[in-house]
């Protein structure tokens, strides 16, 4: 029974900091969120940090759907979520460099909660955390409805606890970016674009 609760207890730490490591290392959430409190400050940042946390356990539960059904659709689907998250993360770079238009809709619009919800449903980054987390972590103690929605409720809370840490960067930041806007503009687009290419590189090698 000791050797059980250890072997519990040990699986749930490799989950809780897998999930930090994932959570806090650099990722299209994370990246945007910074740019939004570097650009607009923590207000709105804030505003669309709420769409991220809606859309994480969106996300969160889906894959707990997922993995509690049939887990080979998870492999059906990502190769479509991967491409359209990197097309909406490409998107979000070429607004950070174009040209400012006086009057276009596309720079004149703000943060919002339905943005970050949209940034996290295909955030390609969210989804492998939490199917990997799923499938490597709970699975191999419990395939219980509870134990599965258990972690679908925990992961998310890890996530963007590390993702608010990036805001208040953003935030510490700020002073800096008003006197370096196009040089850290051009460094958040470029970081934003090199996800996207991480995204779909095992694609194109496949």
């Amino acid at each position: 029974m000791e050797a059980t609760g250890m072997t519990i207890a040990a699986t749930l730490a490799g989950l809780a900091f897998y999930c930090f490591v994932q959570g806090i290392t650099p990722g299209p959430a994370n990246l945007c969120s910074l740019a939004t409190t570097l650009r607009y400050g923590r207000t709105l940042a804030l505003r669309q940090w709420y769409g991220l946390i809606a859309g994480f356990y969106a996300v969160s539960f889906a894959s707990v759907l997922v993995v509690w059904t049939v887990g080979q659709v998870a492999s059906g689907l990502m190769g479509w979520l991967t491409v359209a998250g990197a097309a909406y993360v490409l998107w979000l770079a070429w607004t950070m460099v174009a040209p400012s238009r006086e009057g276009h809709a596309l720079y004149e619009a703000k943060p919002t909660a339905a943005s970050g919800f949209l940034l996290q449903i295909t955030n390609v980054k969210i989804l492998v955390l939490c199917l990997t987390a799923l499938c490597s972590y709970v699975l191999p103690l419990s395939d219980h409805p509870l134990a599965l929605a258990a972690a679908g409720l925990v992961m998310p809370l890890i996530g963007v606890g590390c993702n608010l840490a990036w805001i208040y960067a953003g935030e510490l930041l700020r002073s800096f970016y008003e006197r370096h806007r196009r040089r850290v503009d051009g460094a958040m687009a470029a970081s934003l674009a090199l996800c996207a290419a991480t995204m779909v590189a095992p694609l194109l090698g496949s």
